[in-house]
């Protein structure tokens, strides 16, 4: 083995012992003797090793210990300087001011709950109560913080092979989430009974945030600073702008020099096969259309070779194409599907998801997409808890044992209704599902009332 694959397995070895049970001040000496530093690559490839060998853990279990893990190597990680981190409009530099935005705000509760507690009457004057709940509401926002993280940042993360991380982290962030709203929950209705367990539940909420941000900002941040190319920071600069940021809002944007590429979404690597590849890997080359992933002994090299016995189609978008029912061009078929009053994605039966609907106002998407998540596996897209639920459906859609399922919830105003069907050939082969997502609101509000003339046209309204 090299030098890099036994820094691996040590640290591999030094983390068994915390999970079979070992004291965490003995295996904080064990890891002081054998490492100075070691680097966030090493700590994602280590729990990659973790949870895809035959130690009998899984990311449960990593979840579990997340922050002793963490903890061991506080101090011991090796920093990683980037191009343009600085910037006010780069990606890190945002990151990281949300950090500190929402770490204001947990002071500022802090300070409230001080008085509180010195001065229990200060629970009667209302405006400290509206104080505190301004406070926790802007808090929240840390919810837009997390969810950039895990759609746009995972998804760039994942197509280098760093896969354990974000399974990971996301299982933790919906942790933090729960540990929030149940303090939220207590401090609609505070009081003097009930104040010292919502001081409970927000300071578990409280330390297991702080620990995110560690994580965040050595561990995470630091595997993005070695993997990300210039043109995934541009690529995630601008998807992020979907999603939206925590409290802070940009004031200046960031572009890099001399990038070739930009906003080139992720290609599935086979219509047919997406092989995922559960080794050791290191970084991916950028070639959309040709990979390499860096393994004991060498390399694994793939290709998507378009097949050659269908015209390319991409190169005449004016070629009309046979359809069940009449024909239509690439441009024809491309506007449609963006001018349909509904949000459409499909993942293909390799479970890998493989389009969206672009409508257009990316802001007001009821389920957000950016470019940078096609290609991710069913997997991936969704947070640890859904997973099973999700994969479960789809087998059943594979299987034949359903053919279509549909959810509804209220979201503020709007009632959303999904819809997953399961897509079949003519001799009934499946071929993915197909998920539809609209606000049925406007339709439900139709109800008893009728319209049978076109409206007149409004002279003065200019035309979207």
């Amino acid at each position: 083995m090299t030098n890099h694959q036994n820094r691996i397995q040590t640290l591999k070895e030094i983390l068994l012992k915390l999970h079979d049970g070992a004291a965490p001040e003995s295996v904080q000496e064990d890891f002081n003797h054998h490492f100075t530093g070691v680097s966030a690559i090493e700590i994602s490839l280590m729990e990659h090793e973790l949870m895809s060998t035959d130690t009998g853990i899984n990311f449960q279990d990593v979840m579990r210990l997340c922050n002793v893990h963490a903890n061991l190597f506080k101090d011991a990680i090796d920093p990683v300087i980037a191009n343009d981190m600085d910037h006010p409009g780069h990606p890190v530099f945002l990151f990281k001011a949300e950090n500190q935005a929402l770490q204001a705000c947990l002071i500022r509760i802090s300070r409230i709950l001080t008085r509180i507690q010195e001065q229990k009457d200060l629970l009667q004057d209302p405006d400290v109560i509206r104080g505190l709940q301004r406070q926790l509401a802007l808090l929240d926002q840390f919810k837009i913080h997390y969810k950039r993280k895990e759609e746009v940042l995972f998804a760039h993360m994942e197509r280098y092979g760093h896969d354990a991380p974000p399974k990971v982290m996301w299982g933790v962030d919906d942790d933090i989430r729960d540990l929030f709203d149940r303090s939220v929950a207590i401090s609609q209705s505070l009081s003097a009974t009930n104040l010292p367990d919502f001081i409970k539940a927000f300071k578990e909420f409280q330390v297991e945030f702080e620990e995110m941000i560690f994580k965040e900002e050595q561990i995470l941040l630091n595997i993005f600073l070695e993997i990300f190319s210039q043109e995934d920071w541009y690529q995630i600069a601008q998807e992020s702008q979907t999603y939206g940021y925590a409290i802070i809002r940009p004031n200046q944007e960031w572009q890099p020099q001399n990038v070739s590429n930009l906003n080139k979404p992720r290609q599935v690597l086979s219509q047919t096969e997406a092989p995922k590849i559960n080794e050791q890997k290191n970084k991916l080359d950028l070639d959309p259309n040709q990979h390499s992933i860096q393994v004991p002994g060498g390399q694994i090299k793939f290709e998507w070779i378009p097949d050659q016995t269908h015209p390319n189609l991409t190169s005449n978008p004016d070629q009309m194409l046979p359809l069940n029912h009449g024909n239509l061009n690439l441009k024809q078929i491309d506007q449609i599907f963006r001018h349909l009053p509904m949000e459409i994605s499909f993942v293909n039966k390799n479970n890998i998801f493989q389009y969206f609907n672009d409508l257009g106002k990316e802001g007001q998407m009821i389920l957000k997409r950016v470019p940078s998540q096609i290609g991710r596996t069913i997997e991936e897209c969704h947070p640890p808890r859904l997973v099973a639920m999700v994969t479960d459906l789809i087998s059943d859609f594979a299987q034949g044992r359903r053919d279509r399922e549909s959810l509804w919830y209220q979201k503020g105003k709007q009632m959303i209704l999904i819809t997953y069907i399961a897509l079949r050939d003519d001799q009934g082969d499946f071929l993915g599902v197909l998920e539809l997502v609209q606000d049925i609101q406007p339709y439900l509000d139709l109800a008893g009332t009728s319209k049978t003339v076109i409206s007149p046209l409004d002279t003065d309204q200019k035309p979207e």
